[in-house]
């Protein structure tokens, strides 16, 4: 006799949506898309914020318990290869996933509450051209992480 699978969110009619942006994006580099892929790439899609593995894991089994860790590990550092997101590291010790099709921002960490704004500066980017080309060299990617931190605000007597 066997034992029962992990139990499944049954899919209805409703479930079955167009694919996300990122599964998309894995399509066309050409991977195949298992049903805890497709989960992964739709959790990774609709997150605002910069997960790591461990809550993506959390957000995926909210969509199918048999999810593993192990799978979730692998599919992030498969998609990594390809390109799809990029490994960011806000110094907590763990690494957080930005999808690459967000295009080219920066990161501003607030040191006191961990969250993390994502800001564009043009100015920034064409000093970095500039002093890439001073050096002889043509600018292939800027990364900018700012840890700052709230002034105190001052107590009035």
């Amino acid at each position: 006799m066997t034992q029962p699978g992990p139990a499944r969110r049954p899919r209805a009619n409703s479930d079955i949506r167009p694919a996300s942006r990122i599964e998309q994006m894995c399509i066309e580099r050409g991977l195949k898309m298992t049903g805890q892929r497709r989960i992964i790439a739709r959790v990774l899609s609709e997150s605002e914020d910069h997960p790591d593995v461990e809550e993506l894991y959390r957000r995926a089994v909210a969509f199918d318990a048999g999810v593993s860790i192990a799978t979730v590990y692998r599919t992030v550092r498969l998609l990594e290869e390809k390109g799809i997101v990029a490994r960011r590291d806000f110094g907590e010790g763990r690494s957080r996933y930005d999808p690459t099709d967000r295009g080219q921002h920066h990161h501003l960490i607030d040191v006191d509450t961990g969250k993390v704004i994502e800001f564009e500066d043009e100015a920034h980017e064409a000093l970095a051209r500039e002093i890439a080309a001073k050096l002889g060299f043509e600018l292939v990617d800027v990364r900018l992480q700012l840890f700052a931190r709230r002034p105190e605000q001052k107590k009035s007597k």
